[in-house]
Parts: C-alpha cells; structure tokens; sequence
C-alpha cells in the first residue's frame, strides 16, 4: 500500500470513527465510585477491549490493578517475531462533567458543532484510543512491527494502579518504544511531540489561630484571624509579576523547544481582555521550564451565610508544578518550609501531603522519534516540533525507570481546543485523522 493509499484509506474510514467515539463517549466511564457506577467503566473496558480483538489482539484481556481499576492489555505479533516492538498507551477513564449546565452539548453524548465533536472525553482520551483504531484499520494486516497495547482505567484519578502493575509485571508492556497517545499538538494542524512533563506536589496547609468563632466588634483588632494568616501566606508564593517564589526553586529558566506564543495563548486559556499574563519569561518559559504554585481550594466562611465573626481555622489545597531539573521532594519541602516560616503571628500551621510526582524528560535522538518525525511531516506537511506540558504523567516516569532502553514518545488529539477537564470538552476530527495517518506510516516506517 502507497502512501498515497494510506491516505485515502485513512480518510474513507473516518465516518466509523465518529459512530466508534459516539458508543465510548456515551459510557460515562469516570473512576470514582461516589459520583459514577463502577460498572461503566468495567463497560467502557469491555468495549476497548473487544474493538482490539476484532484486530488481531487475540489475547486482550482486562487485568485487575492494584487501586482496583481495569487495564485492558492486548499484543499482536508481527509476521517477522524479532521485528521491533511498539507499545500503545491510552486511558478509557474520564473526567467528571463538572457543572453539566455550563455544557452547551450534553456531556455523554457526541455532538457536532462549528466543525468539532464535543463530549467527555471525546479529546481526553478516548479520541486516542479510536485514533489508535484507525491508524491499525488502515494498516489492514500490512504491519510490520509487534504491538503491545494497554488501555488503562484509572489516569484521571491518579490512584496509579497501572504504574504498581507495570512494577510488578515488568514483561507485560515491555517494548523498544512506547507511544503514549495522552497529550496534543501546539494548535490543530501543527504537529508536535511532547518532551517534558512538570512534576507535582500537592499539599494542603492548615492554620489555627483561636479555639473559636469570636464576635469581630468584641475582638476584632488584638486577635489574630486565621484567614487573614493564610491570606498572607498564599501572597507570599508569588512576586507582583507572578513569578512563583519560592526559596530554593530556580524561577529563571528558559524553555529550549516551540514557542507558545501569546496571543495563542491567551485565546487558548480564555485570558479577559486587559489582564495579563503571569511572570517575566516568555509563555514557554512559564509554562515549561519555571515553578508554578496555584491555590485549588480554600475552606473558609461562604460569603453568603458568613457572620462578624473572626474566623479561627482556615485551609487551603495548593499545587506545585515542578518543571524537569528539579527534584520533587526537595520541591515539595521548600514549599512546605515557606508555608511553615512565613506564617505570621504564631499561629499553628500543619501541612499534610497528598501526593508528589517527579518531572519527565524524553530522549529525542532515538530510531523512534526519527521515525514519528518523518512521519509527522508526512501526514501534516508541516515539520514535527518539540514542546513541554505543564501537566504530570507520573506513568512516564514508571515506564522510563522500568524500560530504560526504550523509547517514550507522548503525542494525541488533546491540542488547547480540546479544554481537556473542562466543561464542553472537543476534539477536532481533523486531529484525528492527521494523527492516525501518522501513527499508520510510523508504525511502517519504523518496522522498515
């Protein structure tokens, strides 16, 4: 089959991919038993499942993990067995909707609009896995290299159970590269590899300051408020331009990759018009190579119901985004150290810890991503570029640790558009073909 074949036969194959991502988006497959039956996802597995049967994963399977969560695993053989050996990676777990009636769409249901197809998932990452279908359809039985697949069922909640079942099944996934379809391009239309991944630590920090709620006008003035403490604890991770400041974390970094430029940006994040952007490096910068603290949640009084009461208690859940380079426990202790010698007026501070994950960075000079690059190029027409992603994929650091040798590609559908996590979430069906035909020819360029 020609290249020019493969496009053809890529793009006749595009109306079952909508029917394929209609059925998986309408099983509301979120992992997290208090909002959504388990049974759906034990249903969105099955379904992942059985479409790969259907293409010569005759072993595909569902594998229990340890945070209970199932991983659809699969391989298929190559004609030549000493052939290289290629891992798929998608998620079939989502994100909850959220609040449904900031939707336009209904959320489990796909539905066309200005040329994109919304609904959970549709980007994140179920657009991957039918992306994964197609590219192998297309390929019919001209592929030369072994596959390995594994579909997992519980990304979103960062429970890891996949990561304890790679450490304690190191054969299972074991390949020469692993294409984690989990990520996107810098726009529609520019394709791009991901290259390095922030780390994380999430904390969330307590203050005390009295035993109870005292009236303000009896108190108010000499007794300390704990909001007010924490108010001013917050402050202080952050300069008046933006920048994170934290001790012992370098804020000045530059990014080496694509550039993310502004005005792209501020569309993508939906920035109001007169506010500006954080920091004094570029976007890049900022989003790639720096530290970035960002306040999820604070517990205090409700405006609505408050009282003239000085608040005794006050807590607040933090995200540290900790780019590559930096190691992430001393990340995470020289936050906690700020917290901790920056509280005011003596007031208890506790700390408690909820998770911390390492940064990532890819090796860009294997077989491999020459490979995905040539074949980038030929399916967009444009040149392949590299880029960073603010977000944590604490898998890659699994995979890198336990398969060394190989290599770690991260690519997928997921470009800003998409709002991934977020109300009205899209793909374009574009990406999903441009992507699929890269997947198509690097798959038969890489076993060539």
């Amino acid at each position: 089959m020609t290249k020019v074949d493969l496009r053809t036969r890529v793009s006749e194959l595009m109306p079952a991919v909508r029917a394929e991502l209609s059925e998986i988006v309408a099983i509301p497959s979120v992992a997290d038993p208090r909002q959504f039956p388990p049974e759906e996802c034990t249903r969105a597995a099955g379904w992942v499942r059985d479409k790969f049967t259907e293409l010569g994963f005759a072993d595909a399977r569902l594998e229990l993990t340890p945070d209970g969560s199932q991983a659809v695993v699969g391989r298929r053989i190559a004609a030549d067995p000493d052939a290289p050996t290629v891992l798929l990676y998608a998620h079939y777990d989502v994100q909850p909707p959220l609040d449904e009636s900031a939707w336009r769409t209904p959320p489990f249901e796909l539905t066309e609009a200005d040329g994109r197809w919304y609904g959970r998932g549709a980007a994140d990452c179920k657009g991957n896995i039918v992306m994964h279908l197609l590219a192998l359809r297309a390929l019919g039985d001209d592929i030369p290299v072994n596959l390995k697949l594994v579909v997992e069922g519980s990304e979103e909640q960062g429970t890891g159970g996949l990561e304890a079942f790679v450490e304690a099944n190191p054969d299972v996934l074991r390949a020469d590269t692993i294409l984690v379809c989990d990520t996107g391009n810098a726009a529609v239309g520019r394709p791009a590899a991901t290259v390095s991944l922030r780390g994380m630590a999430n904390v969330v920090v307590t203050v005390q300051a009295l035993a109870s709620e005292l009236h303000s006008g009896m108190f108010g003035g000499p007794a300390p408020d704990a909001l007010a403490a924490l108010i001013e604890m917050l402050a202080d991770l952050r300069d008046e331009k933006g920048n994170t400041t934290i001790a012992g974390l370098d804020a000045t970094r530059t990014w080496q990759g694509g550039p993310y430029p502004s005005e792209q940006f501020r569309t993508d994040a939906g920035v109001l018009d007169g506010v500006e952007l954080l920091g004094d490096g570029t976007v890049s910068d900022m989003l790639w190579a720096r530290p970035a603290v960002t306040v999820l949640g604070i517990d205090c009084p409700p405006v609505t119901g408050s009282s003239a009461a000085i608040v005794p208690r006050a807590a607040a859940r933090l995200n540290l985004r900790i780019p590559p380079g930096t190691e992430a426990n001393e990340a995470h202790d020289a936050l906690v150290a700020q917290l901790r010698g920056n509280a005011p007026w003596g007031v208890d501070v506790d700390v408690r810890t909820e998770a911390i994950g390492s940064p990532f960075e890819a090796s860009v000079d294997g077989p491999g991503f020459r490979a995905m690059g040539a074949a980038m190029q030929e399916a967009y027409g444009t040149p392949m570029t590299m880029l960073g992603q603010g977000g944590s994929i604490p898998l890659c650091n699994v995979l890198a640790d336990t398969y060394p040798e190989a290599e770690i590609i991260l690519m997928g559908v997921e470009e800003p558009l998409a709002l991934i996590h977020a109300p009205n979430e899209s793909v374009d069906p574009a990406e999903i073909e441009r992507l699929a035909l890269s997947l198509a020819l690097f798959l038969r360029g890489y076993g060539a």
